[in-house]
């Protein structure tokens, strides 16, 4: 199947007019899978047999004609539990485990008729900025195969990005949808804290993370976070508040749009291509009619260590549960309980995932609670009201989405520090519960760059928009990767 020439809207005009069955386009993104994913690395698990039998019924029931998702094939981030599907967080310890009910987000996509083709590789328990963590297989660029895809949804920018699939599921507690997205030149947002119900998905820190879309294109974003969105009453962090649809106002129109460009974004540790690729954006903006201004926010520096110790602190409690005893995977030939305790846990997390939960356990203990855990929180709180004040007088905060383009494999793996450094322009998004978007704009070396937008809470209305316009006054979106060679 070529997703290099299709978007959302192609495919189902071809289902409607019986020009492709289902089934025939189920089969073909199987057949497309198997070809490209010896290169890129993308997927953990497939889903054929079932996905197949979902199309044939389809295909004899027939399928919602009004409805642009129905029988549109989709990947899934491998920390969203799928019923009878192997769900693993890409962890040892999970590595035999077969949940027995859906995430929200699975019922809401199947309600939408859309087919879960398989799950994605991913950051331990995502934990990474590179999909290298993975306690099964390394990930690699679309667009270069000796880099990085970004993580910790790299398998699911990946799987988008070669042309496996126009559309996956990522989740993003720090950047890990809006980085992988940017290395691989594709469309990945993040939505406000609360907009997608977080049942389901492997917690790693409860305050951070939600679930969000990547594809190639700004409208197909659109129509797949309208499918997933909306109150759920297993999720006590979900809001209430109505969805609108996210496809309406895309019209390219965006004069006086007020757009704030941080001075910290642009500033040392970003490499001088992305300067020039997002100041070429910039103009691009003024040239559809929108205003530009340069702002500040000043406590968005200590983004990056109040992130890793309230990240922590949270996932060394979630992980608790991880323990040998009630599922997953459990150490053989030990002695007493303590051993079974010890030995699993030691022998089924990865060294990431060890490192934070120390991180987080010395973080939350007494003595140090209040030096660090309390103190995080309270810049935290500085940093939501750095972005607040920004709001009152614009629509849209604009910079890049990472510092650089996608690194080698292996550079930055045993560098966890110098890793961590390549989510300080996403992490604040996530601290402040802000919905984010990346969308290519530019290449360096034959690399996507992307560019990140920032809008007020529930405003992912304005992110759309804007990005809509930005895509049809560019051709970025249109490049497509060489795959099995250097661009």
């Amino acid at each position: 199947m070529d997703y290099f020439t299709n978007d959302l809207t192609s495919l189902h005009e071809s289902l409607v007019k019986k020009e492709l069955s289902v089934t025939e386009l189920t089969k073909k993104t199987f057949e497309t899978i198997a070809q490209r994913d010896q290169k890129i690395g993308a997927f953990l698990t497939l889903n054929e047999e079932k996905a197949i039998e979902q199309a044939q019924a389809l295909d004899a029931n027939g399928f919602d004609q009004n409805n642009v998702l129905a029988g549109i094939p989709i990947a899934i981030k491998d920390n969203i539990v799928t019923k009878d599907l192997r769900t693993t967080a890409a962890s040892k310890i999970l590595g035999n485990f077969d949940p027995i009910y859906d995430a929200t987000v699975m019922e809401k996509l199947a309600a939408a008729q859309m087919i879960n083709v398989g799950k994605l590789n991913m950051d331990e328990f995502a934990m990474g900025g590179s999909t290298e963590t993975s306690a099964f297989k390394i990930t690699k660029n679309a667009w270069d195969q000796t880099k990085v895809p970004g993580g910790s949804s790299g398998g699911s920018a990946a799987a988008v990005a070669s042309g496996q699939v126009l559309a996956a599921l990522g989740s993003d507690t720090g950047g890990s949808i809006r980085q992988p997205a940017a290395y691989n030149g594709i469309v990945g947002v993040k939505p406000t804290y609360g907009r997608v119900s977080r049942y389901g998905l492997i917690a790693f820190a409860s305050s951070l993370d939600q679930i969000g879309p990547l594809t190639r294109t700004v409208k197909d974003n659109a129509y797949v976070l309208n499918a997933i969105s909306g109150h759920d009453s297993r999720d006590f962090t979900s809001s209430t508040r109505e969805v609108p649809d996210f496809t309406k106002g895309l019209d390219g129109d965006i004069k006086g749009m007020k757009i704030a460009v941080p001075r910290e974004y642009m500033g040392e540790g970003v490499a001088s291509e992305v300067k020039e690729a997002i100041k070429e954006a910039l103009k691009t903006f003024e040239k559809l009619g929108a205003t530009v201004e340069e702002v500040s926010l000043p406590y968005s520096k200590y983004g990056v260590p109040v992130y890793y110790i309230i990240a922590s602190s949270e996932a060394s409690s979630n992980l608790q549960r991880f323990d040998g005893i009630r599922y997953g995977f459990r150490a053989q030939d030990v002695k007493n309980l303590e051993d079974v305790y010890v030995r699993s846990r030691s022998e089924g997390f990865g060294d990431e995932v060890k490192r934070r939960i120390m991180l987080g356990t010395f973080s939350l203990s007494a003595g140090t609670y209040d030096a660090f855990f309390k103190k995080a929180a309270q810049v935290r709180t500085l940093i939501c009201q750095d972005f607040a004040n920004v709001f009152k007088d614009y629509d849209l905060i604009l910079g890049p989405t990472a510092p650089t383009t996608a690194y080698g494999l292996g550079d930055e793996i045993d560098d966890p520090i110098t890793m961590y450094m390549n989510d300080i322009l996403t992490i604040p998004v996530n601290l402040a519960g802000l919905p984010g978007m990346s969308l290519p704009a530019g290449f360096a070396n034959g690399l996507p760059i992307g560019m990140q937008l920032i809008a007020p809470q529930f405003r992912e209305d304005t992110l759309y928009k804007a990005g809509y316009a930005f895509e049809q006054a560019t051709d970025f979106h249109k490049q497509v990767p060489m795959i099995g060679g250097k661009n």
